[in-house]
């Protein structure tokens, strides 16, 4: 199943739903809708809630996109009457792990960007604020020169976990969706230097365009056999499979949750892959520029399209 947060043309409001995949176009089942029709007087309204409403609210919203052109026919709605939003936007934490590819390690370490390799998980904290959602335009700030692209695997987590153990981390995955963590470099060389946690270049309004779907678990076969790609104006610039990753999501959850319950909504960012603008020797050439169309995709399931815009 592929669970989207949305808002309809000419509405503000956001809802939760499935998108259902079509040789003529995507098509949209509103959860709300099927509630309605179905009368029931109390389904979740927001992706958090959804997830946090546990396996039985799961198996309804997968029994009705199983029977969705039968039963729901007259509400499904045509891609292009919504707007994508990020799946969920209201993440009590959203932890982007760092340093975990073996090839973006090399690179980082070529660049003078990393101190010393980590040796456990390490993360920093993704603002909901900075949060965009599929065909979104992200305007790059005047004054920021090196502004790169970093698709990201993450893993939306779909129950409650205190304490879990790596041979049980998978049974907390709801299912994965995408980042395009936007990095200013400009920025985070200077944190480097300084030691600061916080990377301001990560948390500007728009560098987090994050879905535009949630890939229930389910669909799939290995998450650590999957390709993570980037393309710029069609022109592939990476292309890395997840099992290059150093900390895989049992590590990670087991690491993160020792002590602090991690809750149904939360996510996990497992790191840039190899192949980032900053990795290469042309690197000025390859930063983002106004007018870039950036393409970051789990290859075969899902892909999510920004659009750079210069500030007014």
């Amino acid at each position: 199943m592929r669970l989207i947060t949305f808002t309809r043309k000419g509405a503000h409001h956001p809802e939760i739903g499935a998108r259902l995949a079509k040789p003529t176009g995507d098509l949209i089942l509103p959860f709300a809708d099927c509630a309605k029709l179905k009368n029931i007087t109390q389904f979740p309204a927001s992706m958090k809630e959804f997830l946090r409403a546990g396996d039985a609210t799961m198996s309804q919203a997968k029994s009705w996109v199983q029977t969705a052109h039968e039963d729901f026919g007259a509400i499904l709605l045509p891609a292009t009457e919504i707007t994508y939003l990020p799946p969920i936007m209201d993440a009590e934490k959203f932890l982007c792990v760092g340093k975990n590819y073996r090839s973006h390690l090399a690179e980082l370490e070529r660049n003078g960007l990393i101190k010393e390799n980590p040796q456990e998980p390490t993360s920093f904290i993704k603002l909901n604020s900075c949060l965009t959602g599929h065909l979104a335009e992200v305007v790059r700030p005047k004054g920021i020169t090196k502004l790169d692209y970093e698709p990201e695997l993450v893993f939306v987590i779909g129950k409650r976990a205190l304490g879990a153990k790596k041979d049980e981390a998978m049974n907390y995955v709801a299912g994965v969706t995408i980042l395009n963590d936007l990095t200013c470099r400009d920025s985070q060389l200077r944190e480097v230097i300084s030691g600061s946690r916080f990377w301001t270049g990560k948390n500007i309004p728009g560098f987090g365009p994050l879905g535009p779907e949630i890939v229930t678990i389910d669909e799939i076969p290995n998450v650590y056999d999957l390709w993570m790609t980037c393309t710029v104006n069609g022109v592939e610039r990476m292309r890395v499979n997840t099992s290059d990753q150093i900390w895989k999501i049992s590590d990670i959850l087991e690491h993160f949750s020792r002590y602090i319950p991690i809750e149904a909504g939360d996510m996990f960012s497992t790191g840039a892959p190899g192949g980032v603008a900053v990795g290469k020797d042309n690197a000025e050439a390859l930063y983002l520029k106004p007018g870039d169309v950036v393409d970051c995709a789990i290859d075969g399931f899902s892909s999510i399209r920004t659009t750079i815009i210069d500030e007014a």
